[in-house]
């Protein structure tokens, strides 16, 4: 048996609590993860209030990303990983336990002079704002990419991961730390959305061209602000709704006059493949660069998986500017980094 966070009801942060789960069952072409760090994101606590349930197959249990030991190799594996290898992995469910099985192609390893707290900071919203610049959004350099939620754990790695790339990074955020915290990672503005409009601060900010690609987590209440930034030809990648989903508006018209393309896309419910394909680009295209400090994971705080519903809870208040991390297992490997 291991433990690992239970929830019987859908609701608030306080129906998350600790309980005892078989450890699971190695199959073939997986991996058993001894997990000594994960994290949570907002699909998250979606799930936890009964909104965001785990693709079919799935485990239950709440986490999709998880850094530690390679414990058991199941069967038919190629032979790439080894038990106690150290990595980090992207799985669809069960990352906030002690043990988690994980597809052998769904894991990285942890970049040489990380430790698992760092390493457990990257799967999820790296690979997630990796996919939404490369993968669907195609950026180039010399391109303007408005990053909306710019101090959240996807949005500070979009910002390191579109100067790694040539382009130039604004970003919005709700508080001047985080701002000041996006421009720290190389954004060369900022906006505070709660101050007012951003749209003619974008277009100032780019002596009226308007942004080629906007990062967007917001949806609805955005939208509008959203077709204004953006220049002729820009890209719109929506990845998430919270600013809600119901639009009003002549949304269509100025789509159309502008040649705007808009792209929804998820990381979860995507197939095995996909999120190979997409492991395999971020691990020769960008994991190299945490080694050499060029990229780094910002991390907010730690919590033991216990103050599960207190870590939950934080992240409702938008307290955090980067990733909410939390600690399964003391890390007894600080001699291997």
């Amino acid at each position: 048996m291991m433990n690992a966070v239970k929830l019987d009801q859908p609701g608030p942060p306080q129906n998350l609590y600790m309980g005892q789960v078989p450890v699971p069952t190695v199959k073939e072409k997986r991996v058993l993860l001894k997990v000594y760090t994960s994290a949570i994101n907002r699909a998250d606590t979606l799930q936890r209030k009964g909104l965001y349930p785990p693709p079919a197959g799935e485990s239950e249990i709440l986490g999709l990303e998880a850094a530690g030991k390679i414990e058991t190799l199941g069967p038919n594996c190629s032979g790439k990983w080894k038990i106690g290898d150290r990595v980090m992995a992207l799985v669809g469910g069960g990352g906030n336990a002690e043990f988690v099985l994980v597809d052998e192609n769904h894991v990285m390893p942890v970049p040489v002079g990380l430790d698992f707290t760092k390493a457990g900071a990257i799967p999820e919203v790296w690979l997630t704002a990796f996919q939404l610049l490369h993968t669907v959004g195609h950026v180039q350099a010399g391109e303007t990419v408005l990053i909306h939620a710019g101090g959240s754990g996807v949005g500070t790695a979009a910002v390191q991961l579109a100067k790694l790339a040539g382009a130039r990074a604004l970003v919005t955020a709700g508080s001047q730390v985080k701002i000041d915290m996006a421009v720290s990672l190389g954004a060369t503005d900022g906006f505070n959305y709660k101050e007012g409009e951003f749209a003619s601060k974008v277009l100032k900010a780019t002596e009226g061209k308007g942004v080629n690609l906007v990062l967007d987590c917001v949806g609805a209440s955005f939208w509008e602000q959203n077709v204004e930034t953006l220049a002729m030809d820009g890209r719109w990648v929506l990845y998430g709704l919270l600013g809600g989903g119901k639009l009003t508006g002549d949304i269509l018209a100025k789509v159309l006059r502008k040649r705007i393309g808009l792209t929804g896309t998820t990381l979860r419910s995507r197939s095995s493949e996909y999120k190979t394909n997409l492991i395999n680009a971020f691990t020769k295209n960008a994991l190299p660069y945490f080694e050499d400090g060029t990229l780094k994971p910002i991390i907010d705080t730690a919590f033991p998986l216990s103050k599960i519903a207190e870590a939950h809870q934080y992240m409702e208040d938008n307290k955090n500017t980067g990733k909410i991390i939390l600690s399964v297992r003391e890390d007894d490997s600080h001699g291997e980094l």
